[in-house]
């Protein structure tokens, strides 16, 4: 069994770093997965049956950090939203800011001027991430960078002895997902995923439902990222290189699921008594990306290079499986003119809950929703303790307050030698969708199996997303003004 395990890490380019050092310096380590037929299949199948796990992360609590020293990769978009939070958290010290533009590191910064926070400036070049993590000063590192860099520079940190809390999703291939799950597993370091979605007061309420039973079986869930994305992907100055419409030109399937996918997730204990097992994916064409790119063109030159571009469509639609009979339906559309709509439906055998559009919804029968009255009396009842003890506090630090929560918790898990909200097997498992989608968008729409990361153990793992902070919930946050 060894020796087939090391014969299939070897094929498919999990057994080193080699591939990931070269192609997260380019950009485009999410691109290499080749979409026949039989190859990925077939690459799940081999894997499946080679596959032991050498150590259950799931539940995992590392040795407590008293004080956690925190390193961040990007700071673009929401590497100094991260950074502001975390100053603002008892027992953080921010060490290192690294960005490959000068101006966006020293930018970040200026914030800290005047608090116990002096992190050193690394920039200026391609590689130099990597000494961040060389650093021995540092115990976690958070990763900001274009999502296809993710994979990469997680390996990178957690071999240098780091836990790494990575924006999402976490991979963009199958073999980074395992390259993930082999390094964390060997060197029991926490990688995290960040999807805040999870954080957001309504999320947190159903899951809190869920948990008592209000559902009763849950049966079906509807969760999405609708959200149109044309301004800021034609914006010159948003994305650094235009990488998310680069990403669209090269990239079919749903390529961004983990905001909707998360919370439901959570709901329907995925990987902790269930499991995703197969999807299927179906993609409209594009009908406004090519034709923005062309009308922009004609009149300015940047545009020309992404003319003529297979872009992926408008809408994507995703149905999921799970191992005990239960459905998903997950949707992306990153370019229709609508509002923000990220749905979450939960449909169980006892209520029913709806939100986005808004108002939020919950049914308890009777083909109709709870009256106001109603609703605010069990959201009294089931707003979970870490709502109740930071909601309030959180709610201007972006996302519904969502932002706070998770950088809160997170450090408040790691100073009291807690398992972390999210795992390595959910950072894999939900951004597996990614290249499984595109697979089966480019296949016709078959369908194609998903991976169990967890080897077997979904079947008797414990829940770890403890919203009611039954242990924990310790550290402090400071006011506005750290200091």
């Amino acid at each position: 069994m060894k020796a087939k395990r090391r014969d299939f890490l070897k094929w498919t380019g999990l057994a080193g770093l080699g591939v990931f050092s070269e192609c997260t310096s380019k950009g485009y380590a999410a691109q290499t997965e080749k979409l026949g037929k039989a190859d990925i299949p077939h690459k799940i199948e081999a894997y499946g049956k080679s596959r032991t796990q050498r150590f259950n992360m799931s539940g995992y609590a590392a040795p407590p950090i008293e004080t956690v020293r925190i390193g961040i990769i990007g700071l673009g978009n929401r590497g100094p939203s991260h950074m502001q939070n975390m100053a603002h958290i008892e027992g953080v010290e921010i060490k290192a800011l690294c960005d490959l533009v000068p101006e966006r590191a020293h930018r970040a910064k200026k914030p800290l001027e005047n608090t116990r926070h002096a992190p050193e400036i690394l920039t200026g070049s391609e590689d130099i991430w990597k000494k961040l993590c060389q650093r021995d000063d540092i115990d976690l590192v958070i990763v900001t960078t274009p999502w296809y860099m993710h994979a990469g520079m997680s390996v990178y940190v957690m071999e240098h002895g780091k836990h790494v809390a990575t924006e999402v999703p976490a991979a963009g291939t199958i073999e980074e997902c395992w390259q993930l799950v082999e390094t964390a597993e060997r060197t029991r370091r926490h990688l995290m995923m960040l999807e805040n979605y999870c954080y957001k007061p309504f999320p947190l309420l159903t899951l809190n439902m869920a948990r008592n039973g209000f559902f009763g079986e849950v049966v079906h869930c509807d969760c999405a990222y609708n959200t149109s994305k044309m301004k800021n992907n034609f914006n010159k100055n948003y994305y650094w290189n235009m990488w998310w419409l680069r990403q669209y030109a090269k990239r079919k399937g749903n390529i961004y699921p983990t905001h909707g996918l998360g919370p439901v997730a959570q709901i329907m204990d995925i990987n902790r008594g269930d499991r995703f097992e197969f999807l299927v994916s179906v993609e409209s064409k594009d009908f406004m990306i090519a034709a923005r790119a062309e009308e922009l063109a004609a009149t300015d030159d940047f545009f020309k290079p992404f003319v003529g571009k297979n872009y992926r469509g408008n809408m994507n639609t995703t149905t999921i499986k799970t191992a005990n009979g239960r459905t998903i339906m997950l949707q992306h559309d990153p370019t229709s003119p609508s509002p923000h709509n990220a749905i979450l439906g939960i449909f169980g055998t006892k209520g029913s809950a709806l939100y986005d559009p808004p108002p939020p919804r919950i049914c308890t029968g009777n083909h109709q929703w709870a009256s106001p009255e109603k609703f605010e009396s069990i959201k009294e009842q089931y707003t979970p303790a870490i709502f109740k003890k930071l909601g309030e506090m959180a709610k201007h630090s972006g996302h519904g307050g969502s932002d706070l929560l998770i950088n809160w918790h997170l450090v408040d898990c790691l100073r009291n030698g807690l398992p972390l909200d999210q795992d390595i097997y959910d950072a894999a498992a939900w951004s597996a969708i990614v290249p499984l989608s595109e697979w089966s968008v480019q296949n016709n729409s078959n369908s194609i199996k998903i991976p169990d990361f967890t080897a077997g153990q979904w079947q008797t793992n414990q829940r770890n997303m403890d919203i009611n902070l039954t242990q924990g919930g310790t550290t402090r946050v400071f006011a506005r003004t750290p200091g």
